[in-house]
C-alpha cells in the first residue's frame, strides 16, 4: 500500500489474520474511521481479527502485509460507497 493509503471501516465474514511485512500499518477497531484511536503494527508484527469484528486501518510509509486464514475472504464496508471496487476509474 502507498504511504496514507486509507481503508475506510469494514469488515470479513471470516477470521483474519496479518503479518506486517514492512511499513508501518495503523489499525483501527470500530464503526468509524479515528487515526487517533488506531495503534500501529510494525515489521513482523502479527494480529487476528476475529470475523465480523468492524476495523479500519491506513499506512504510514509504503507498506507490505501478508493477509491470510480460511477462505473466502470477502469485505463488507460499513458504507457501501466506500468500496473502491464500486468507485468510477475517473473519479
Amino acid at each position: 500500500m502507498p504511504d496514507g493509503y486509507k481503508i475506510p471501516p469494514h469488515w470479513h465474514t471470516n477470521t483474519e489474520e496479518l503479518t506486517i511485512l514492512s511499513g508501518t500499518f495503523m489499525l483501527g477497531i470500530g464503526d468509524n474511521f479515528d487515526e487517533a484511536s488506531m495503534h500501529s503494527l510494525a515489521p513482523t508484527s502479527y494480529h487476528y481479527l476475529p470475523g465480523k469484528k468492524h476495523h479500519y486501518a491506513m499506512a504510514k510509509g509504503e507498506t507490505v502485509l501478508e493477509i491470510h486464514g480460511i477462505g473466502p475472504f470477502e469485505i463488507h464496508y460499513l458504507n457501501p460507497a466506500e468500496d473502491p471496487t464500486k468507485k468510477s476509474a475517473t473519479k
